[in-house]
C-alpha cells in the first residue's frame, strides 16, 4: 500500500458530463422561464455549491430584494427541470474507468462528493454504473449537514471509506469550490481544467496543489504526492 489512502472525486465536470451542463442548461432554461437571460458564465460562477445555495447567490445578483420565499419558489420549479435534463449529460467521461482501476490496483480508496442532491446524484450514479463508473461512496451535502466549500462531505467519506488521516486524501474537482473543499478538510486538491467549470488560473487561484487537464494525467500527479508525502511534506 502506498501513502495515499483514498482519493475523492467530484462528480458533474470531473467524471461525468462534460462541461457540466446540466446544471448550466437547467439554471438557464428557469431563468429564461422567468424572463431573465442568464450566460455560461453566469451560470457557472458558483458551480459545485449545493444546487439551493448556488440558485440563492445567482438570484442575489439577478435580484437583490429576492427573499427566501422567492428563493423557494425557483428551487422548487428547479429541482423537476434538473432531473430531466440530466438524463441528456451522463456520459462517463473519457480515462475515469482506467483512473480509477489504476487506483483499486494501488489499494486506493475512491470517494465522491456532490453538489446535487440525492434524487439527482441516485440518477447519475446508476448510468455511471452502467458504464462501469461506481466509487466507493457517494456523499451528497444532506448526508453531511452542509455542502461545500465546507469540508463536512469529505469527513463523511472518511469515514464510510474507513481510512485515514485526511492529509493523505487527494479531492479531484473542477471547481472552486471542489478545491476549497479538500483544502477545509486538510487534503490535496486536484484541479481538471478542460472538462468542468473552471480553468486553469482559476483552479490555481483557488489553492489547488496541482491543476491537470483531465484525470488521463492523473497518476503522474498521484506518483508526486506520494513522493511528498514520504518527505513528510503535508497538504
Amino acid at each position: 500500500m502506498g501513502m495515499i489512502r483514498a482519493v475523492v472525486f467530484d462528480w458533474a465536470g470531473t467524471t461525468v458530463d462534460r462541461g457540466s451542463l446540466a446544471p448550466v442548461r437547467t439554471i438557464q432554461r428557469l431563468f429564461s422561464k422567468h424572463g431573465v437571460n442568464v450566460s455560461d458564465e453566469a451560470a457557472r460562477r458558483d458551480m459545485g455549491l449545493p444546487k439551493r445555495e448556488h440558485l440563492r447567490r445567482l438570484l442575489a445578483t439577478i435580484d437583490p430584494s429576492a427573499g427566501e420565499s422567492v428563493l423557494d419558489d425557483y428551487y422548487a420549479e428547479f429541482v423537476p427541470m434538473q432531473l430531466e435534463v440530466l438524463r441528456d449529460h451522463l456520459d462517463v467521461l473519457p480515462h475515469v474507468v482506467d483512473a480509477v482501476t489504476e487506483l483499486r490496483r494501488r489499494d486506493i480508496r475512491v470517494g465522491s462528493t456532490t453538489g446535487y442532491t440525492r434524487e439527482m446524484l441516485d440518477v447519475v450514479a446508476a448510468r455511471a454504473r452502467e458504464q462501469g463508473y461506481v466509487p466507493d461512496c457517494a456523499i451528497v451535502p444532506e448526508d453531511a449537514g452542509g455542502g461545500r466549500p465546507h469540508p463536512y462531505m469529505m469527513y463523511v467519506a472518511a469515514a464510510r471509506l474507513a481510512r485515514y488521516p485526511l492529509s493523505a486524501f487527494v479531492k479531484v474537482g473542477d471547481t472552486h469550490a471542489d478545491i476549497e473543499e479538500g483544502l477545509n478538510a486538510g487534503t490535496w486538491t486536484v484541479g481538471v481544467s478542460e472538462t468542468g467549470s473552471a480553468d486553469r488560473e482559476t483552479l490555481e487561484q483557488a489553492g489547488a496543489h496541482f491543476v491537470i487537464a483531465t484525470l488521463a494525467e492523473l497518476t503522474p500527479t498521484l506518483d508526486e504526492i506520494e513522493a511528498r508525502l514520504a518527505r513528510g511534506m503535508r497538504p
